[in-house]
């Protein structure tokens, strides 16, 4: 199951009122969690901020926070919230790629790059942790090759996942190996044959469409995840850990 960059399940396990949930802490983090779950990005800040004023220690509420600030294009808070949890919680691969996300977003891409090779050594069995490296890396514009092969593991671990084989052609298609590439979106379209993404990039490897300008277009609902992890904000070439 690949539902943790969904943030939902990792941060509420239960819902508001459930079992498990024994502080007003839990329970807050939980219905903000709900409200988040339910694309209500803005009303699950505007709840969660007071209960993390009244508790700063709360790691869930932190990480929670960070995916809800990328959600609102709010990338310094979302950077913020992510660095508060890092220090609560350092076994916890989460934060760090919620940081590398931001710091992608910010053009800070050293640092970005450095937060998602720390997820991925702190959890290296997550293809979602490999993945962030290879966007790191692409964004950085630069090492290709090692995007490549973090793309590579990304597959090897979750070989039924359409959006890292996705992943994997844009690598390769960076790297020159066209051929490659276009092996890599057929297969990640036979999975997931209505992306509009894939099937621009495949046109485009193809001659078929002309490659459009690089511009920022989250939001849109390209990947979506099995289940309940499905809900939330989705970007259409990355995952939001």
């Amino acid at each position: 199951m690949t539902d943790v960059e969904a943030g939902v399940k990792d941060v509420a396990p239960q819902r508001a009122g459930g079992a498990g949930l024994s502080t007003p802490t839990e329970i807050g983090v939980a219905r903000a969690a709900a409200l988040f779950e339910r694309v209500d990005p803005a009303a699950a800040a505007r709840h969660l901020e007071p209960i993390l004023a009244a508790d700063p220690e709360s790691a869930a509420g932190w990480i929670l926070m960070a995916r809800i600030r990328l959600a609102t294009d709010e990338v310094d808070k979302a950077l913020d919230a992510a660095g508060r949890a890092v220090p609560l919680v350092p076994g916890d691969p989460r934060p760090l790629a919620i940081a590398s996300r931001a710091l992608t977003l910010l053009g800070r891409h050293e640092e970005a790059v450095t937060m998602a090779y720390r997820a991925v050594i702190v959890e290296p069995r997550n293809p979602l942790w490999h993945d962030r490296v290879a966007w790191a890396l692409l964004a950085a514009d630069r090492q290709y090759a090692d995007a490549e092969q973090a793309a590579r593991t990304a597959v090897g671990l979750e070989p039924d996942e359409a959006h890292y084989y996705f992943t994997h052609g844009v690598t390769l298609d960076a790297l020159g190996h066209s051929d490659q590439a276009r092996q890599a979106f057929l297969i990640s379209l036979k999975m997931e044959p209505e992306n509009p993404v894939a099937q621009h990039r495949l046109a485009v490897l193809n001659g078929d469409a002309v490659k459009e300008p690089e511009k920022k277009k989250r939001g849109w609902r390209l990947f979506g995840k099995r289940g309940d992890a499905a809900n939330g904000p989705a970007r259409p070439e990355e995952y939001l850990p």
